[in-house]
């Protein structure tokens, strides 16, 4: 049985790093997986929404669905998206299925994505720049249950990933 694996956390936090990761690991497992990185999914599927919270909503249940496609396929997704809001993350595992969701959040703390700061989004942000932008101008709603949380701040990323790999099926 395939899964998703959802990745939720700020902008920074690492969700694209362990994506990939976990993608690495499962290769070598010999098992066909998929990641769908946000950054990514806007530059093709989503390309026609915005960040309003209707848009960010519609990019959530894009990304869902595909993950189900792939997940019925026989195809682990892995997804890397920031997905702020409870209910948006709610409606993604009723659209794949309760179990066959995994939620992981990375629990980064805002201190240190801003510092990380990879792409200049919050140097931006911070000066006006960009409007509504996630942990600074826009809100994040931390997952009450997620099947696992994981500080990238004090947690080496094979910790981390040595965490991840025994929830997933084989």
């Amino acid at each position: 049985m395939s899964q998703t694996v959802w990745f939720t956390g700020l902008p920074g936090a690492g969700k694209s790093t362990l994506a990939r990761m976990v993608q690495q690991a499962l290769t070598r497992r010999t098992k066909s997986s998929v990641v769908l990185d946000g950054d990514e999914l806007r530059r093709g599927l989503c390309r026609d929404l915005g960040f309003s919270v209707a848009d960010r909503s519609e990019n959530i249940r894009r990304a869902a669905e595909v993950a189900k496609l792939l997940n019925h396929a026989g195809t682990y997704a892995i997804v890397a998206l920031i997905s702020p809001l409870a209910e948006d993350r709610a409606n993604a595992r009723n659209i794949i299925g309760t179990k066959a969701m995994i939620e992981i959040h990375v629990a980064t703390p805002l201190a240190v994505c801003e510092a990380r700061d990879p792409k200049g989004l919050y140097k931006r942000a911070r000066s006006g720049e960009i409007a509504d932008f996630t942990g600074v101008s826009a809100p994040y709603e931390a997952p009450l249950n997620p099947e696992l949380s994981l500080d990238t701040s004090t947690l080496s990323l094979a910790a981390c990933l040595g965490r991840i790999l025994p929830l997933l099926i084989d």
